[in-house]
């Protein structure tokens, strides 16, 4: 069916344009943060609830807005930051396209009231559907606080894409944090569903936020990128992390251009280059990377999220960052030059302590030999098995501290000790949900520290985490009082246990996405798990062979990964020329 050609009405165009900027709640905040910013704000508040969907508050102590203007304030392409074309080429503030209010107020009801700072009183100013109201005076503190409520309420279509409640506060968070740390002098202030979730001081140094992202310690340990010898008009400053720091993923890496946060590949790859063949393959720096150069070298306008930039000499920026991270990696080293990369973990094997249970444990649960060989077995003496099982197995040794090799009746089996213990662990901690659980309680309940991004993240696990064995509560900021552990995981320090609930995260989920306790009391068995590089003695190598023969699903670790391979006898003939 065909239709004529006709002109969209203002109220639709102005939805359509809208998603261009207004993509999720974080988008809102994104942009309300950024006008704070532009108005010379020292104090910003930010509130929200069920994760921005329902309210999102910015308040600001900036210069607010005339009250002759602020009729102007959420008309379209309306903006006190561009005058002329000639201005785009040496543009200073973060927003300047005059779009982001007027986009919001096209999908939400939006309430704004402002003081400037010559005004004796404040102006209030309400829109919905994109058409705004009569300003009325009222009374306000100087500068500007944004209402906006019932977000998407007038596109429905738009909320079913949106992701969890959680997942959208945690974006939040992660968004406000990174403007605390382009702007440390001014004070940042985050409360999500009545919980302050972050904070920083306006103090002006950067260690402080970076402390909130990363944790104290890495924070402390993090590399200074300002004494880096530069050429040309570009600077790059920051913190990296040292070379025996690292994670899983580019996510951490962040990056930001005049004081303005952005999303580019080639400079987080300059970043990873500079850490050539000094981190192990697969892990990757963290740390946030600022980067200074004249405006008119670089174009902000490419897309009205503005998240995304083009330099004039992309080249020239790509070698600043390389060679900044780069020398100030072999500044950290000293004189001796080019720092090691970090070792390969080595663990003893201890039943008292360490990363994982020790041998006792193991044997303990490990199945009855002769009650499987039995129920196993056909008139032949082969095993029968069903499928995803595997025959008795008889350990013979190890190789590289990382794989057990092991007999069968059918074969050889090599198997990765580390993934075949996140089974074992995976399938008991299972098993336990279904009965009574078995908790540890520790002799002195312990306080764990986490950085303020985690701590929020872990507070919407604690429920979970009850349900699973663990007694654990706020105690007050980002700490957290651990009271007891699950029994099965008695030889891991809480601390790592909780840690690895909320920290990132190298392997494939999916198969565990349906269920979010599979999720979680995976990542802790992988955290619990014995790692390669630990060598084990002859009974810890039988008793981890028993515990996995005895597991439902032995041949994949809780992700999906192989826990061993299987070479058949007839395979092995025909390599030896015996077939």
């Amino acid at each position: 069916m065909t239709r004529g050609i006709r002109v969209l009405s203002p109220q639709l165009s102005s939805q359509i344009a809208a998603g261009e900027v207004v993509e999720r709640p974080a988008s809102v905040v994104k942009e309300l943060l950024e006008n704070a910013l532009d108005a010379g704000a020292r104090t910003i508040s930010i509130e929200t609830e069920e994760g921005g969907n329902q309210k999102i508050v910015v308040a600001d102590d900036g210069d607010g807005i005339a009250p002759d203007e602020i009729s102007l304030a959420l008309a379209r392409h309306a903006t006190s930051k561009l005058a002329s074309i000639e201005d785009l080429d040496t543009i200073r503030t973060l927003g300047f396209r005059g779009e982001a209010l007027a986009s919001i107020a096209a999908v939400a009801r939006v309430q704004l009231t402002s003081r400037s700072r010559a005004g004796s009183s404040g102006m209030r100013l309400k829109a919905e559907n994109g058409r705004a109201g009569k300003p009325s005076p009222v009374g306000a503190p100087q500068g500007t606080v944004i209402l906006v409520e019932d977000l998407f309420f007038n596109v429905p279509a738009r909320r079913k894409f949106l992701k969890s409640r959680t997942t959208e506060r945690r974006l939040i968070e992660a968004l406000a944090a990174r403007y605390a740390l382009a702007y440390p002098s001014v004070r940042f202030r985050l409360v999500q569903d009545g919980r302050e979730s972050f904070s920083s001081t306006g103090s002006g140094d950067r260690r402080e936020v970076l402390a909130a992202l990363f944790g104290v310690d890495a924070a402390q340990r993090m590399i200074d990128l300002s004494a880096a010898e530069m050429e040309g008009p570009v600077r790059v400053s920051g913190f990296v992390s040292p070379t025996d720091l690292s994670r899983s993923n580019r996510r951490d890496i962040l990056l930001f251009v005049n004081g303005r946060s952005i999303a580019d590949p080639a400079l987080t790859t300059a970043v990873v280059q500079a850490y050539h063949t000094l981190l192990m393959v697969g892990r990757f720096p963290f740390g946030a990377v600022f980067i200074e150069m004249p405006p008119e070298d670089v174009d902000v306008n490419v897309h009205p999220a503005k998240a995304e930039v083009r330099f004039r000499s992309p080249d020239a920026v790509f070698s600043a960052v390389q060679r900044a991270v780069r020398q100030a990696l072999l500044r950290s080293a000293g004189s001796s030059g080019v720092p090691a990369a970090a070792p390969w973990p080595t663990r003893t094997w201890a039943t008292g302590g360490g990363s994982g249970p020790g041998p006792d444990w193991m044997l303990d649960h490990a199945p009855d030999p002769s009650g499987m060989d039995s129920a196993n077995s056909s008139a032949g003496g082969a095993p029968v098995l069903p499928a995803g099982e595997i025959p008795l197995l008889r350990p013979v040794g190890q190789i590289g501290s990382a794989y057990l090799v092991a007999e069968g009746p059918d074969g050889l089996y090599l198997i990765d000790q580390h993934a075949a213990h996140e089974r074992v662990l995976f399938e008991a901690m299972r098993r336990e949900q279904t009965g009574a659980h078995v908790s540890q309680r520790l002799l002195a309940p312990e306080i764990v520290d986490l950085p303020a991004l985690q701590a929020s993240a872990l507070n919407d696990q604690l429920e979970m985490l009850r349900q699973i064995g663990f007694d654990v509560e706020p105690f007050g900021g980002s700490s957290f009082r651990v009271r007891s552990v699950p029994q099965l995981l008695g030889a891991l320090r809480p601390e790592d246990a909780l840690r690895a609930v909320v920290e990132d995260f190298e392997e494939d989920e999916t198969p565990l996405a349906a269920e979010t306790e599979a999720r979680l009391i995976a990542r802790i068995c992988k955290r619990a798990a014995v790692k390669a590089g630990q060598a084990l003695g002859p009974e810890e190598q039988a008793a981890l062979v028993r515990a996995l023969e005895a597991c439902a699903s032995p041949r994949t670790c809780p992700h999906g990964r192989p826990t061993m391979i299987h070479l058949p006898m007839d395979l092995l003939a025909r390599r030896f020329g015996r077939k």
